[in-house]
């Protein structure tokens, strides 16, 4: 059994929901300051998958940790809540979280939100091939070299810093925050688990890409295009598949929401109040 956390800020008791799903290796922490910045006109919901944050942390033996799964966790959670009209903003690790749910319950979602998060092949460069090489040989060594390049305190520095105009105003909370959490007894065969099940979301794509042409849910983009994970060839091809999109690419980098924070909130609240959301 497991428990998941989850921040719920009401604001008027008929206003439109906001679901904010996160990214790796981060929790509902990384919308501290966004949520305050909407939920004075929206009810916002920020969920911690099983894992991640202050949600119960089953072992990998324990636990099926898949993006399927996760997915449908969220989407029972959402559902318990009694939320059925929703608004999603996907984040790195929550693009294809919610894009399960997107596709499953179309009707549900009232417009999408995406900040590099990604959705098509050419969002896939060079950052991934030692995980693609995982997807392909399961092996310890691949593994292993997963964990080294990508569980650190360097790794989880450097993706809040690195594409950054002013590395100064990137708080360390984020990071040493973020760490503290990979490093429970267990955390890093999770999100081992993870960057192996994230091979199933590529194949997922053009089911994604249909649902966008099919569906045409108003968008808003803001990616930070500096960001050397879903980097800003992954952003444009949504252009392709999306007719009401809004979009918007920012001079910085993979957690766009540290350093534009306020223009992604101003952009958010713009988006909502043209759809009448």
């Amino acid at each position: 059994m497991y428990k998941t956390f989850f921040i719920v800020n009401l604001g008027p008791k008929d206003a439109p929901t906001i679901v904010l799903l996160h990214g790796f290796p981060t929790s509902s922490q990384m919308f501290r300051n966004l949520i305050p910045a909407l939920s004075h006109k929206y009810h916002v919901v920020a969920p911690d998958y099983p894992g991640f944050g202050n949600s119960s942390m089953p072992l990998v033996n324990e636990y099926e940790y898949s993006f399927d799964h996760l997915a449908n966790v969220v989407d029972k959670f959402l559902i318990k809540k009694e939320i059925d009209k929703y608004t999603l903003y996907m984040m790195d690790y929550g693009a294809p979280i919610g894009f399960r749910i997107a596709t499953k319950h179309p009707e549900r979602v009232q417009g999408l939100i995406i900040q590099n998060g990604n959705a098509y092949e050419e969002g896939l460069l060079k950052f991934w091939d030692p995980i693609k090489a995982f997807w392909k040989d399961k092996t310890t060594e691949n593994a292993q070299a997963l964990r080294d390049a990508l569980l650190t305190i360097d790794a989880t520095k450097w993706q809040y810093t690195q594409g950054v105009r002013n590395i100064e105003s990137i708080s360390p909370d984020t990071w040493v925050m973020d760490q503290t959490k990979l490093d429970r007894p267990g955390n890093k065969d999770i999100q081992i688990e993870l960057f192996y099940s994230y091979g199933t979301n590529p194949g997922l794509y053009p089911e994604w890409q249909e649902y966008f042409r099919k569906h045409q849910p108003p968008t808003l983009l803001t990616w930070g295009k500096n960001d050397p994970i879903f980097p800003e060839e992954g952003a444009h091809p949504y252009k392709k598949d999306l007719k009401n999109i809004d979009f918007h690419i920012l001079d910085t980098g993979h957690f766009a929401l540290e350093e534009d924070g306020d223009i992604i909130s101003d952009l958010i609240l713009k988006f909502m109040g043209d759809n009448s959301f």
